[in-house]
């Protein structure tokens, strides 16, 4: 059922963002703002709480890992507006992390926070080898390029393991998680818009074979790992709870 209605949802959604947003580029800054006020939120939790408890620091980890890839790419591809965003969102990343390890280590709850990430960088490393863009770039560049889009995609998964093992998520853990799965929507409606935009045209031009397909769906993929978390963050929200309590077998 919630399945069923995170389908119907994400699909008004979308038909809602076609009639209401004229430039679907914007829906890419829109989802830069969302992802940065929830990097302002993890901030705050840092500095002002003086804890790290509840969140994961192999997602900062594998975060830190594809967006290094992915400015290396931009670098060497396509430099633009987005390598600066890239770049300050890494260096965001890096002092997490070193929080996390050094500063708030006491906090750090490392028995919670178990999820093997071999189980993704492997599996990620093979498909980019497998599955990769089909452009005039240098081999090493492409497969690069096709790990850091297959990484992104499912970098949240050992966070999501920390809250199904505490069962209990503080509030500004939860606004931040919120807020990747917001950015992560507006990340793909601004995909599946520009698809349909250009009649298809879109996925031609990031190349041939399986890749362009591949790249539409770690957008879905990334989104729906989400939906699960803020189907009952947005339930809790409207109860009045301050505090999240997931179910059994959420995420």
């Amino acid at each position: 059922m919630k399945a069923f209605l995170a389908v119907v949802v994400g699909i008004a959604a979308l038909v809602f963002l076609r009639m209401v947003v004229q430039d679907h580029d914007n829906l890419f800054v829109a989802a830069e703002a969302v992802h940065a006020v929830g990097i302002a939120v993890l901030i705050y939790k840092l500095t002002k709480e003086k804890t790290c408890a509840g969140l994961s620091l192999k997602s900062q980890e594998l975060t830190a890992i594809f967006l290094a890839v992915r400015l290396y790419c931009s670098f060497v591809m396509e430099y633009d507006i987005h390598t600066l965003l890239d770049t300050a969102t890494l260096a965001t990343t890096l002092w997490v992390i070193y929080m996390i390890r050094f500063r708030l280590k006491s906090t750090y709850m490392e028995e919670k926070d178990n999820f093997a990430i071999y189980y993704v960088v492997v599996p990620c490393a093979v498909l980019s080898l497998l599955i990769h863009p089909t452009t005039v770039h240098n081999i090493v560049n492409r497969v690069s390029w096709a790990f850091c889009v297959y990484l992104e995609a499912v970098s949240v998964l050992p966070q999501l393991r920390v809250m199904q093992n505490t069962k209990i998520v503080e509030p500004f853990t939860a606004h931040y998680v919120f807020a990747l799965g917001v950015a992560r929507f507006l990340s793909c409606a601004h995909w599946v818009l520009q698809v349909l935009d250009t009649h298809g045209r879109l996925l031609t031009a990031l190349g041939y074979g399986l890749w362009p397909s591949m790249v539409l769906l770690s957008e879905v993929v990334q989104t729906f790992i989400l939906a699960d978390f803020c189907y009952y963050y947005v339930k809790s929200l409207v109860g009045g709870q301050l505090v999240l309590r997931l179910p059994s077998g959420v995420v």
